[in-house]
């Protein structure tokens, strides 16, 4: 079971996938193969019909959408959608935290539109009340950045 290059129509890569599905796209129509494996097994994968060579790198016949992409959600990228700018007072600092907007304790969770950049002093004036309840309104709304 290694994995299989599938490339769009145009040659972009769009993913991995197993021998088994790569072998039933050749099989189907749905791809070519452009490249073998490196080091064919002897054998060669055996299907009811006839023994099949490994492919390496298979091209769709026809042009498929791309999924979306996404930037992966982390600490690191909370700070850099906000510029290390604390999002109630503007301040930059060395060391900013993230603060929930809807704080834990009353259902928020961990995501790309609940939480924001901080500065300690901010962080710890607003403790677990939302900015509404501690009079501390948001300079920009946090959002899900875009993956350009």
């Amino acid at each position: 079971m290694r994995p299989v290059l599938l490339l769009n129509q145009d040659f972009a890569p769009l993913n991995l996938c197993r021998t088994p599905r790569a072998l039933a796209l050749v099989e189907r129509g749905k791809a070519e193969v452009v490249e073998y494996g490196l080091v064919p097994r002897p054998e060669g994968t055996r299907t009811p019909a006839r023994l099949v060579d490994h492919p390496a790198v298979i091209r769709l016949s026809r042009h498929v959408k791309p999924p979306p992409r996404r930037i992966g959600f982390s600490r690191r990228a909370v700070l850099r959608r906000d510029g290390y700018a604390c999002q109630y007072c503007g301040a930059v600092t060395l060391r900013p935290t993230l603060d929930h907007v809807v704080p834990r304790r009353l259902g928020g969770g961990a995501s790309w539109t609940n939480l924001v950049t901080s500065c300690r002093d901010c962080n710890q004036r607003k403790a677990g009340r939302t900015p509404e309840q501690a009079g501390m309104p948001l300079l920009r709304r946090p959002f899900v950045p875009s993956s350009s």
